[in-house]
């Protein structure tokens, strides 16, 4: 498998997205590793490093089609580490793509019911304390302190804007050693009116504003409209960058919007592409241009 390359975490402007006053940069997150993609190394390398100091498997939750999975998957692959996902729902008669991936790189799958995921309920086997639990999506104080080693490049950024699910790389950003850069958090969940609590509950009281935008999730979590197929489409035609569905292109079609509103005050914006592009699996082919 291939390594982790940090160095590959690229800075890339692009005019298309920015205006007369405004310029972009996109830091290439999506180019350090094929599988462990974009913010997801970054969010595990504290829990994977936490794994091996403790000589613990680890085991952590997802759906059929998450990023978080595969990379864990692939992430324990790469260090040696035994692992197991704990699925939402029960299991298919045909694997998905991603968890078909998941399961030849050595993950132990274990379905749930919907009902025993929302609550998160660990199957008996893996309540002992041979077992690492990262939460989904990596959300927890390893995982922000992780996101927190994104290579933010120095520059004369006055905004930096990433995609937020359970707002673990927007606590990251938030972080001292990050900078002091403003940030905005473009949420991909519809009604989640939690996920403001769940970010301060990662961070010191005393930490800096952030501003969370909830206008451009088109629908809710893994929803898509023609329009922003569209959009993604263009995107690639225009730049040569790919997104995914869920996170990233809802991300870079908010900024591109709110540089006439929110972000005009703004010169140069740092926009964070997380990866997750495996998630574009599950759309019908043909429906993307790359």
């Amino acid at each position: 498998m291939e390594a982790i390359q940090e160095d590959l975490a690229t800075l890339m402007p692009v005019p298309w997205l920015g205006n007369a006053t405004t310029k972009v940069h996109v830091l290439r997150l999506d180019r350090v590793h094929p599988l462990i993609s974009g913010n997801k190394w970054y969010k595990l390398r504290f829990y994977l490093e936490a794994a091996r100091t403790q000589g613990k498997s680890i085991v952590t939750f997802g759906g059929a089609y998450s990023n978080h999975i595969l990379a864990t998957a692939a992430a324990c692959r790469l260090e040696g580490i035994r692992c197991a996902g704990i699925i939402r729902g029960e299991a298919p008669r045909l694997y998905s793509q991603t968890l078909t991936d998941a399961a030849t790189r050595g993950m132990e799958l274990h379905f749930i019911t919907r009902g025993a995921y929302q609550q998160k309920q660990l199957p008996a086997p893996f309540a002992g304390d041979d077992w690492l639990v990262i939460p989904e999506g990596g959300y927890g104080i390893l995982g922000m302190q992780g996101a927190a080693t994104i290579p933010v490049p120095p520059g004369p950024f006055d905004h930096i804007c990433c995609a937020v699910g359970t707002g673990t790389m927007l606590a990251g950003l938030l972080q001292p050693a990050a900078g002091s850069t403003a940030v905005t958090g473009f949420s991909v969940l519809k009604n989640h009116k939690s996920i403001t609590q769940e970010i301060d509950a990662l961070l010191p009281e005393d930490h800096r504003p952030y501003f969370l935008n909830p206008d451009f999730h088109f629908g809710g979590y893994a929803k898509y409209n023609t329009r922003l197929i569209r959009f993604m489409n263009e995107l690639y035609d225009q730049t040569g960058i790919p997104t995914d569905f869920v996170y990233t292109a809802k991300l870079f079609y908010g900024v591109k919007a709110l540089l006439e509103e929110d972000l005009k005050n703004s010169r140069n914006v740092l926009v964070i592409h997380s990866g997750g592009l495996q998630g574009n699996r599950s759309l019908p082919k043909g429906t993307l241009i790359f």
